[in-house]
């Protein structure tokens, strides 16, 4: 079954190597393009994630900086992949071609200049969150108080975003700044999130805000990082993340799921799913619990169906 994995953070990884590294086959990197290949991920999205420890004035730079990797080592030397700035790209993927999206992890890269976000999107950005786990000129993150809303600035940007008909991410958000920007956002999703009810994390979402997500349209990808699969582990069994999917089935519906790895963001795995090669050893476990049209709807049908409602 082919895959669309909405989260992967190849491109910050390739930006603090220290040596360079070949996104074909590095392995080092856990989505790299044999590995990618391996597990049938026909489409990928790469995120940019400017680390909170850069000064504000080199965040932009930063971000900039992954622009340009993610042109002159995903892209120029590979040319089975290719640059997703159109959904509808997604229906005209060749055999053996794989879409990549990219996409801003927070918004702190743009600190308060509106003219910075939008020069990001002209870069193909398809997918934004407002914040990292951190507090920004936008929102308050994940690790922040749960109570404190959207700040003044988030007006604009998302005015922008949903002119330009941009997903906008609620998996780092805080609770108030999730509720905030629920009746803001033309599109939303998580990108990369599981269900509070079995991992009691704040990167999680509840049940209320699962329902009230997709009431809004919106859809669930689900993560692959055993923080957010187990509560106080450092290890994770395949079981434990597909109970997490069986729970957000019965709570919004199995059609309204997807995918979003976090490889190259992790470095705790759940077994047997260590890098993108071994993705459909998920999809095999997930239809001892689902239809086989259920699983090609988590692994890439669900997604498919959410942008074909969405202009460009």
């Amino acid at each position: 079954m082919n895959i669309i994995d909405l989260h992967c953070d190849v491109l910050w990884k390739l930006s603090i190597a220290e040596e360079p590294l070949n996104f074909r086959n590095a392995p080092q990197l856990q989505a790299n393009l044999e590995r990618l290949k391996q597990g049938k991920v026909k489409v990928q999205f790469f995120a940019i994630f400017v680390d909170e420890d850069i000064p504000q004035g080199r965040k932009y730079l930063e971000a900039l900086r992954q622009i340009e990797l993610f042109q002159t080592q995903v892209l120029a030397p590979n040319p089975e992949m290719v640059h997703i700035t159109d959904w509808h790209q997604l229906e005209t993927l060749q055999e053996g071609e794989i879409g990549a999206v990219l996409t801003l992890e927070g918004c702190d890269a743009i600190g308060a200049d509106l003219f910075k976000l939008q020069a990001i999107l002209d870069a193909g950005v398809k997918l934004v969150g407002l914040t990292w786990n951190n507090e920004n000129a936008v929102a308050y993150g994940a690790q922040n108080d749960p109570n404190l809303g959207l700040k003044d600035f988030a007006n604009e940007v998302v005015a922008l975003l949903n002119e330009r008909d941009i997903l906008i991410d609620v998996s780092h958000l805080n609770m108030q700044g999730f509720w905030d920007v629920l009746p803001m956002a033309k599109h939303i999703i998580a990108s990369h999130s599981n269900a509070r009810a079995l991992c009691d994390h704040p990167r999680n979402l509840t049940d209320e805000q699962a329902k009230a997500l997709v009431e809004h349209g919106g859809h669930i990808h689900l993560v692959y990082y055993p923080e957010f699969i187990v509560n106080h582990t450092e290890s994770a069994t395949m079981q434990a993340l597909i109970q997490h999917f069986v729970h957000l089935a019965n709570v919004v519906g199995v059609e309204n799921l997807g995918l979003g790895s976090d490889f190259d963001g992790i470095h705790q795995f759940v077994e047997n799913l260590q890098n993108a090669s071994q993705t459909q050893n998920l999809l095999e476990k997930l239809q001892e619990h689902f239809t086989k049209d259920e699983v090609k709807g988590i692994a890439s049908n669900n997604f498919l169906s959410y942008v074909k409602k969405i202009k460009k």
